[in-house]
């Protein structure tokens, strides 16, 4: 570890942003010691070390696999997914499934059935890349090969970012501190403009605004949801998205799978709203835990789309006026 100890410290921050991250998120004052690193390690309080919660052999040795993790996401190319093949399983009877479905870069699939069908358990499926030893025994495979051990099991790179039903921040950071870190960590060109465009992207997908000031563990559930939506859509390098129910969290889907596909990702989203299960180019439907059926979206579900898209617009614009206090007493009308 002697290459990284005796490195000056603010010119081992300026080389790898992401040890001045780490050094922030553990609330050391890190920032402007010409100190090298070992030196700088070596003269901090032992209660600082003790709040750490490592040893400084150990806080060495986990700044040097930080730089090298970054540095390998920055360098490799396995990130780039142009189709993810699911092979179907059984379902819980037991009974063989027949699906073969191969998804596109920039193509939105969603996973239809009633609560408790085996939705989450198909994207389980497609988070761990299954080889055949989940209770389903489905097949995952990534550009038509199953994923080598590594690629499969990294920490780091990995191939699958999950929005899940139910997310909650542990940091105490402004919503901008946050992206801004994340930002940093995938060491684009211009953090402070991908955060701020992360941010106002997140601002229109949800109908609650929220400030860049405001900490992350005040947001609201549908907040939440979208700037998760638009960090990873704009930020994350994962080119698969698996989302879990988005209708009830206040996002304007549309918007959210127009700006997920936007960046060649594939998106799996389990859903049960008629204007998500339609927008996607096929649905899985889930049935006993298993793929009964698997159906393309016809042009007449598409025209039906516009139809249902035209009478929602019109409840999110009651929803609105009830929101600021306003009577809803004329005659509505409408028509499918």
């Amino acid at each position: 570890m002697s290459n990284i100890a005796d490195l000056p410290l603010d010119v081992l921050q300026d080389a790898h942003p992401c040890v001045g991250e780490f050094f922030s998120t553990l609330g050391l004052d890190a920032a402007d010691s010409r100190l090298a690193l070992g030196e700088w390690l070596a003269q901090l309080a032992d209660e600082d070390i003790l709040d750490v919660g490592m040893e400084r052999d150990q806080m060495l040795a986990h700044i040097q696999r930080l730089i090298n993790e970054v540095a390998n996401m920055n360098q490799t190319a396995d990130g780039v997914v142009r189709s993810l093949t699911l092979i179907g399983g059984r379902d819980k009877a037991g009974t063989p499934e027949t699906a073969r479905l191969v998804v596109r870069a920039g193509e939105v699939v969603c996973i239809v059935g009633p609560t408790g069908s085996g939705k989450s358990r198909l994207l389980a499926d497609i988070e761990c890349l299954a080889q055949g030893d989940t209770p389903t025994g489905r097949r995952i495979l990534i550009d038509g090969q199953p994923p080598d051990p590594e690629r499969r099991y990294a920490l780091d790179r990995k191939l699958v970012a999950q929005l899940s039903q139910n997310m909650n921040f542990v940091v105490d950071l402004t919503v901008r501190e946050f992206i801004a870190m994340h930002a940093r960590c995938r060491l684009v060109a211009d953090p402070d403009a991908v955060t701020d465009q992360v941010i106002a992207c997140a601002n229109e997908l949800t109908g609650e605004k929220f400030a860049p000031e405001v900490s992350v563990t005040q947001l609201s559930g549908g907040q939440t949801r979208a700037l998760m939506i638009a960090d990873v859509a704009l930020l994350s390098a994962a080119p698969i998205v698996l989302i879990d129910e988005i209708e009830n969290a206040g996002v304007d889907r549309r918007r959210a799978l127009e700006l997920l596909v936007t960046g060649s990702k594939i998106v799996f989203i389990s859903t049960h709203d008629p204007l998500l299960a339609l927008r996607g180019a096929q649905r899985i439907v889930i049935r006993n835990g298993g793929i009964a059926d698997i159906l393309a979206t016809s042009a007449q579900e598409r025209r039906n789309l516009n139809r249902l898209e035209s009478l929602d617009a019109l409840l999110l614009e009651i929803r609105e006026r009830l929101r600021r206090g306003l009577r809803i007493e004329e005659e509505l009308q409408w028509s499918l």
